[in-house]
This record gives structure tokens, C-alpha cells and sequence, in this order.
């Protein structure tokens, strides 16, 4: 079982300001300002999804008010002023993920199509029968799914690295599954865990042993820094609604001679450059990949969001959120002692490995039961499988409770959250 109980050894917080005016932040998330069940909204589920500040919002009001065109169609000033904000938006995104070129970025809409984007395009162009895929018993659905269909399709094979008892990636066990392996998929930060993987390490290893990488970053870039091209790896993909910005809206990032020479994932308006009755020449990228009428408002959110994180730092956000996760560690340690297991790295000597993710169970309460006594406070958590079967398997649980924090959370969430799991331990437990 992949659990922690830190007997003993509390884990240093760091400052209480914990480097971010948390007041303020709120203010710009009006959300935030409800009262659930009569009580102050302490929202612990921004690993589920993010609550958007009012400039995300406010810029796509402002598109739809005043320049809403289809894109890469019009000749005329609104479809002119659409391609600008659109591809802005992608610029931006290229901009804070350190692409070489902001045509490495392709919009899609979530992160799980840029996953099966890869899958289907680049797997089915390059993978075939007995060819090995490496991924991890941490990974969300969307990073096991596709590659199932890909091996019931071709034949390929599928091999998963194990975790350790503190939540790692085994990394002891890598060399020999990596062996003859053409692609290496992982998480960059378990929705689970919370483990903030060695992503550097693991790509080269990887690379060594002759297999391109893709990291699923949907709990990373979020949450600090990320730079694709000091990482190393090959693909990358992450979604808008974590990270300030509006659902229906992915990234997919790639090497540049990557996407040339992958396949179209999807066939349609946009992704041409010439169609005739014997056939089609593809546009070339990003437009090869983004058939039809994109989510121009939501790439214009998600730039807005990008220009919002950029501005607050993604080093201060990181850093937020890791004093906070100790804090909160502590006060639920300190409170209920060994009736609850916190899944992940939680070691003091491995509080750098966990990002803002705490995956718990309290005694013998169903993690369901705690999320409704918890909603009852104003409290809202994630209770479930959270899309990873396999790690619950791994865990010996069927579900798990899960807080999760962003740059708007602060050690009131925590306190309200301890208080209500007081109260649900005294009625259930």
C-alpha cells in the first residue's frame, strides 16, 4: 500500500505567508465569495479543475462582444482581429511552456484528445505489432485507454513501470522495461499522489534506451515551472481548466519534425492546404491538426489565464502550494494520527516530491460519506476513483477523499477542512 503515516517526524511549513497574498488572489475570483450550506466556500478540488479569475472571463466576454469571427476564413477586420487573438493565445502558450516555435503547439479540446491525438496519429504511423509502450500504475485513464485500444488494434505491447510504498516511480525497475521500447508515457504530477516526478531523469533514461517520451502535465504546468525544451521530452500535453483558464480546451506540444510528419489525426475544413476527388494535401502545422472550427474563446481564455499565472510566477505558486501541503500534512496528522492514511510521498526527506494533492482516508469511512459531511461545511472535495483505477488497485482501495490546492488556497481551507472531517468522524466513526 502506497500510504504514509510520518511517525514523529513533522515536516518543516515554511513561512506562514507561504509567498503569496491569498487575500488578494481571491478578489479576483468572484466565485469564491459564496457561502455553501452557510458557510465560506473552501474550494480543494482545483486538481479537478480550477476556478477562473475575472480577466480569463472578462477577455472572453470581450471577444465575443466585439470581435467574434471564424478564424483562418475572413478577409475582413473582425475575422483579422479573431486570428490575431487565436493565434495570440498560442503564442502565449508556446511562450510559457518554452517552445521552440508556437507552431508546436496544437489546440485541441482537453488533454485526453491530445493523448488519443498521439495514440491514433503518431502510434498508428509508428507502432506495430509487438512494439512496446511504457507507462506507469500512477496514470490517469485518459494515458492508459488509448494505448489499450492501440494494442487491441496492432498488437502492440504495454508495460507499466511500478511505484514504490512512498509513492515513487521504481525507477530501479526501468532499465529492463525500457528495453526495445519506442515510447515512454508518464505523469508529470500524479492527480493521485501528488508526486512530482523526475521528469529530466526519467526522459533521459528513456532516451538512452532508444524511446521517445510523453508527459502528461496536466497537474504540472499548473503549478510551476515548465519548460518542454529543458525537460527534453517529445510531447506534452495539459488542459486549460486546470490552469485558470475555460474547459474545452487542451495543448498538445510536440517536436516540430514530430508533427511534420505524423498523419492528420482528424480530416475536415482547415487542416487542408488542397482537396481534390483522388485525394488531399494537408496543411501544414499547427493546422494539419486542428480540423474544423477550433474553441477560439477558449484559446483566448487560456491565454488571458497564461497571462495571469505569468504575472503572479509560477515559482511562487509552486512554492505556495508546497508549504501549504506540509501544513496541512501536519494539522491532519496532528489531528487524527493513525486513523488516516495520506497516499504519496510524504517523508519530510520527499516533501519536495509532492505537489498540492492529498489523497486520504479516514478510518473506515467511505470517502464518499466524508465528501458530503465535508459539502455540508462548505468544504469541496473529490471523492472517487479519480480516473485511476489501477492505482486504486495498487493502493488496496476502492476510493479515496482528495484535497487539492491552487494559488487561491490558504490555511483556512485547511482548518475547514480538518473541522469537518472532525465532525464527520464523530458521526461515522
Amino acid at each position: 500500500m502506497t500510504g504514509n503515516r510520518m511517525t514523529g517526524t513533522r515536516i518543516d511549513t515554511g513561512p506562514a505567508h507561504a509567498h503569496l497574498n491569498v487575500d488578494g488572489i481571491r478578489e479576483h475570483f468572484a466565485i469564491l465569495r459564496r457561502t455553501i450550506n452557510g458557510s465560506r466556500l473552501a474550494y480543494l478540488d482545483s486538481a479537478g479543475s480550477s476556478q477562473k479569475p475575472s480577466i480569463v472571463l472578462d477577455a472572453m466576454t470581450r471577444y465575443y462582444e466585439t470581435s467574434h469571427a471564424n478564424v483562418n476564413r475572413g478577409a475582413y477586420t473582425l475575422a483579422a482581429e479573431a486570428d490575431a487573438a487565436y493565434e495570440g493565445a498560442r503564442t502565449k502558450v508556446a511562450t510559457f511552456i518554452g517552445a521552440h516555435e508556437s507552431a508546436e503547439i496544437i489546440f485541441t479540446k482537453n488533454a485526453t484528445e491530445s493523448i488519443n491525438l498521439v495514440a491514433h496519429s503518431w502510434g498508428t504511423a509508428n507502432l506495430n505489432a509487438g512494439d512496446v509502450v511504457v507507462l506507469t500504475e500512477m496514470e490517469h485513464h485518459a494515458n492508459i485507454v488509448p494505448w489499450h485500444q492501440l494494442a487491441a488494434a496492432r498488437g502492440i505491447v504495454l508495460r507499466f513501470a511500478p511505484i514504490t510504498d512512498d509513492g515513487l516511480i521504481d525507477e530501479t525497475a526501468l532499465t529492463a522495461l525500457l528495453d526495445s521500447a519506442k515510447l515512454f508515457s508518464f505523469t508529470a504530477m500524479s492527480n493521485v499522489l501528488g508526486t512530482i516526478t523526475p521528469v529530466q531523469r526519467l526522459t533521459k533514461l528513456a532516451h538512452d534506451a532508444g524511446a521517445l517520451v510523453m508527459i502528461d502535465a496536466c497537474q504540472s504546468v499548473p503549478h510551476g515551472v515548465t519548460n518542454v525544451t529543458q525537460l527534453g521530452v517529445d510531447f506534452a500535453v495539459f488542459s486549460g481548466h486546470k490552469m485558470c483558464g475555460p474547459t474545452g480546451i487542451g495543448v498538445l506540444w510536440a517536436r516540430r519534425e514530430l508533427l511534420d510528419a505524423m498523419p492528420p489525426f482528424l480530416g475536415g475544413g482547415s487542416m487542408i492546404s488542397d482537396v481534390r476527388l483522388d485525394g488531399f494535401d494537408t496543411a501544414p502545422v499547427p493546422n494539419k491538426f486542428e480540423a474544423g472550427t477550433p474553441p477560439i474563446a477558449e484559446a483566448v481564455g487560456l491565454g488571458a489565464a497564461v497571462d495571469y499565472l505569468s504575472e503572479i510566477g509560477p515559482i511562487a505558486i509552486h512554492n505556495h502550494e508546497q508549504s501549504l501541503t506540509r501544513f496541512a500534512i501536519n494539522r491532519l496528522q496532528d489531528t487524527f494520527g493513525d486513523t488516516i492514511t495520506i497516499h504519496g510521498p510524504n517523508d519530510i526527506a520527499l516533501a519536495d516530491q509532492k505537489g498540492g494533492v492529498l489523497s486520504f482516508t479516514l478510518g473506515d469511512i467511505h470517502p464518499h460519506d466524508l465528501s458530503q459531511v465535508l459539502d455540508d461545511n462548505g468544504v469541496c472535495v473529490r471523492a472517487g476513483h479519480h480516473c485511476a483505477k489501477p492505482l486504486m488497485r495498487k493502493l488496496g482501495v476502492t476510493a479515496t477523499a482528495r484535497a487539492s490546492f491552487y494559488l487561491y488556497s490558504g490555511r483556512d481551507d485547511v482548518e475547514q477542512l480538518v473541522d469537518g472531517l472532525i465532525q464527520a468522524n464523530k458521526l461515522f466513526g
